[in-house]
């Protein structure tokens, strides 16, 4: 059984003058209901403003809030910052927490949203105007709910303000595989970067994952994993630089799922990055990592 978390607030139309859209989250969520795929939905409440504050700068959470962030910070989120853009950038934290909390109960859980890895300290970037994966891990941390937390991001996109974020704490551990040459073009220092090749397929991809994983896992030895499970290493990806096809996506979520299943540990995803001019073909992308890291789950 999928336990999903989603608001209806996750979808929204592109605020004024930008292409990004938010209707793959809204199409995820009909994909489920009419793809036969059983599944529980969780609603999440907006993150509390302190544990927002306790990972970004205060001045610029209140920018967010009350919708006045400037152009220059603007622009590197991709869009202006609309009464419905803050209130989803504090829904989706609070998604992520939840998933993390239902995983722990249930082994698996999803937030149909999040993955937002580029939003640094005292700005937002890449589409991210809060870190809802660093948000929540370091509430569960501070509520003991988990004394160590493995992030593992396998977006295309290196998850440069989680790393950035995180920085010094030894209860956090970073794992970013992703593409070398893709955005950002600076990247930061995660605890472990794996920077890939354009081209990398599912053979040579899954190798990859095979040697590193593990090794982090048993070395680092964390309570959960908090995945930014990115559909954006496809090959018909319009941001993406890899070649992964959709088995290739499947046996990624297999994988992980199996590792951490080996190992007892409890798995939240978060949507992340997937791109295309075909939403729909995007968002069953994501339909399928969530189901099938679900029925890897259930074994």
């Amino acid at each position: 059984m999928l336990h999903v978390v989603h608001h209806p607030a996750y979808v929204s139309p592109p605020p004024p003058g930008s292409t990004f859209t938010f209707d793959k989250y809204g199409l995820v969520m009909e994909l489920l209901a009419t793809g036969g795929h059983p599944h529980i939905v969780h609603s999440p409440d907006p993150m509390p403003r302190d544990w927002v504050e306790a990972v970004h700068d205060p001045a610029y959470v209140e920018e967010v809030l009350s919708c006045t962030v400037p152009a220059d910070k603007s622009r590197r989120i991709g869009f202006p910052v609309t009464e419905r853009v803050a209130r989803r950038a504090l829904l989706s934290p609070g998604g992520t927490w939840l998933a993390a909390k239902l995983a722990m109960t249930h082994g698996y859980a999803a937030n149909a949203a999040g993955g937002s890895h580029h939003a640094l300290y005292d700005t937002g970037a890449g589409y991210c105007v809060f870190n809802d994966l660093v948000i929540a891990a370091n509430r569960l941390i501070a509520e003991r709910d988990a004394d160590r937390i493995l992030i593992l991001d396998l977006d295309v996109h290196q998850g440069d303000g989680t790393a950035a974020l995180t920085a010094g704490r030894d209860d956090i551990f970073t794992l970013s595989i992703h593409a070398a040459k893709n955005f950002p073009v600076r990247k930061a220092v995660s605890s472990l970067d794996i920077a890939l090749p354009d081209g990398v397929d599912d053979a040579a991809y899954l190798a990859i994952l095979d040697e590193h994983l593990p090794r982090v896992i048993d070395g680092f030895a964390p309570d959960l994993i908090l995945y930014q499970a990115g559909v954006d290493p496809h090959r018909d990806d319009r941001l993406g630089r890899l070649a992964l096809s959709d088995e290739g996506l499947a046996a990624r979520e297999r994988y992980v799922m199996r590792a951490a299943m080996a190992r007892g540990l409890p798995v939240a995803s978060t949507m992340g990055g997937g791109y295309g001019n075909d939403r729909l073909a995007v968002a069953a992308r994501h339909v399928a990592a969530m189901t099938t890291l679900a029925a890897a789950r259930d074994g």
